[in-house]
């Protein structure tokens, strides 16, 4: 049987490892959507149709920049923060909380545009939502009050 304190160390390293996981995901989806757009390619929707509706709307930037660069600095963000948070960082587990919790409210604005707004969904955005909530789910209520992981 496992002792209290080696579950402790366990769960102090899955949650990061987890985390890094998932921005390496978004990461990539980020990146390609970025050249994509840089590019001027089609980019292909598996799921849905609207993927050329939503990325060549006004949405598709932001100050001059495609929306996903700012994608590509986040999940580079989460990742790095990731990392030093699974070496015992705490500054950087309050840093990576701060920062997904940002993330998913960006998140769901641009999913609102999707739905209300521009009536069109696309599935690499999509995807980018979903990992987005999944580090939502894996950082957020794992690092707060309580369930506050101690070193």
């Amino acid at each position: 049987m496992l002792s209290k304190n080696h579950k402790e160390r366990q769960r102090r390293h899955l949650v990061p490892a987890l985390a890094m996981l998932c921005s390496l995901a978004g990461l990539a989806d980020a990146i390609y959507l970025t050249v994509q757009h840089l590019t001027g390619q089609s980019v292909r929707c598996a799921v849905v149709t609207g993927c050329s509706a939503v990325l060549s709307s006004r949405y598709s930037t932001l100050a001059g920049l495609p929306t996903a660069v700012y994608g590509v600095g986040a999940y580079f963000l989460v990742f790095s923060l990731s990392t030093l948070a699974l070496f015992g960082s705490i500054g950087a587990r309050r840093l990576l909380r701060l920062t997904v919790t940002l993330m998913l409210a960006g998140t769901l604005w641009l999913l609102y545009l999707q739905a209300f707004v521009i009536r069109a969904f696309c599935t690499w955005c999509l995807v980018s939502a979903a990992l987005t909530a999944m580090l939502a789910i894996i950082i957020i209520p794992n690092w707060q009050g309580h369930h506050q992981i101690k070193d």
